[in-house]
């Protein structure tokens, strides 16, 4: 009888000790993924448009299993691959998600053509599921754009329009209130941690400029730092001592040759480039980690370009910038699929997330210290990813 007893509590203590042992489920963690579906490439690296209809917007959650995320809204919402992946970004409460659709293909004469569209989706993440709530007009071919730590003003750069577009942000109301020239094409907007200033990549112009923001009045002081080819995408730390920019060297797309990212001084005066760092050919897809501490630019490395190529690859990659102050300096370089674009870490900076257009999954990657990790884990989607972003954390 003793021993029944005793090996009965010894199975409890093991049951007891192996529940503990198991981790509790996180907090939901919301990131929004674009998909496009009108928009291919042969195997000689030429565009392919399909007919309008088939894109969504999905709202997954990554917090609750960081290496089992789940989608948990399917919108069907338009969007395009052409631009920067940073096309939309969710309110620092999580409670709306901005999303610019920037291209539209439309048939003229028998044939299918892009077109510069000029709306935003505005989504309640609070309804369950998320919804669309409200569509608003801005400038023609809405790209990158950012919302204020104060989640009560957002920027979207207007690439046919040579424009930044500002908009208020009030409870669950988006609307126009401004419109910025900026005297040429910007691809992307960022807004600095302190929301005091914002920077805009000069895509054709090679020049990251700088607004100043005072309250809701936003200025371009014509001041401009000297990037490498072809900025498309720029990002600032959480301290807001630097930012970043993906050089992709190549008017959007990959061509064997290295490219850069920018390194740019933003306490000094003026602001200054102090560093380019060398990471391979076509960085594309850019984002610095809630940690400070680490950054990721996404290479396309030609896989959407002719399989007859000679800087073809099949599968492209993300490559690790380490950064110490105001030292990048380049980590290591792990393989993901094809043409990866949007890129998102978690918000404790242990994961990051890479959405790989041809193959139309997402591959989760570990952060190990400063370095990159495949967990060998991934999410297949219901479309092509063309851009994703997370809540804005800095």
């Amino acid at each position: 009888m003793n021993l029944r007893i005793s090996l009965i509590a010894a199975i409890a203590a093991l049951v007891v000790s192996g529940c503990a042992s198991v981790a509790p489920p996180g907090k939901r963690e919301l990131m929004v993924v674009a998909n496009d579906e009108k928009q291919a490439w042969d195997k000689d690296g030429k565009v392919v448009l399909s007919a309008a209809g088939r894109d969504t917007l999905l709202v997954i959650d990554i917090g609750t299993d960081p290496l089992a995320p789940r989608i948990i809204a399917n919108l069907p919402l338009p969007n395009t691959i052409a631009g920067p992946p940073v096309n939309l970004a969710i309110t620092p409460d999580e409670t709306l998600a901005i999303v610019a659709n920037s291209l539209n293909v439309v048939e003229e004469n028998g044939a299918l053509k892009q077109v510069p569209d000029n709306r935003l989706w505005v989504i309640d993440l609070t309804a369950s599921p998320p919804r669309l709530i409200d569509t608003v007009l801005v400038g023609r071919q809405p790209s990158g754009l950012s919302i204020n730590q104060a989640g009560n003003l957002a920027l979207v750069a207007n690439r046919a329009d040579n424009s930044v577009s500002v908009l208020r942000i009030s409870g669950k109301k988006v609307e126009l209130i401004d419109t910025v020239a900026m005297g040429e094409s910007v691809a992307h907007v960022r807004f600095t941690p302190d929301g005091r200033r914002a920077l805009a990549a000069k895509f054709p112009g090679h020049k990251i400029a700088f607004l100043d923001v005072n309250g809701e009045k936003v200025s371009y002081n014509k001041q401009d730092v000297p990037a490498g080819l072809w900025p498309y995408n720029v990002d600032v730390t959480p301290d807001g001592k630097l930012a970043l920019s993906a050089d992709n060297g190549n008017s959007g797309a990959a061509d064997g040759h290295v490219d850069t990212v920018s390194v740019i001084d933003i306490e000094a005066v003026p602001p200054r480039v102090i560093d380019k760092v060398v990471v391979g050919d076509g960085p594309e897809g850019l984002a610095i980690s809630p940690t400070g501490k680490l950054a990721v630019a996404v290479l396309l490395k030609g896989s959407n370009s002719a399989t007859s190529a000679p800087f073809y690859h099949r599968n492209a990659s993300v490559v690790a910038l380490k950064i110490d102050g105001k030292k990048v300096t380049r980590g290591n370089e792990v393989e993901v699929r094809g043409l990866p674009e949007g890129a998102v870490f978690s918000q404790d900076g242990r994961y990051l997330y890479v959405g790989n257009f041809i193959d139309q999954d997402i591959t989760i990657l570990r952060v190990d210290g400063d370095r990159l990790v495949n967990t060998g884990k991934s999410l297949q989607l219901p479309g092509h990813p063309a851009a994703m972003r997370g809540k804005m954390t800095h």
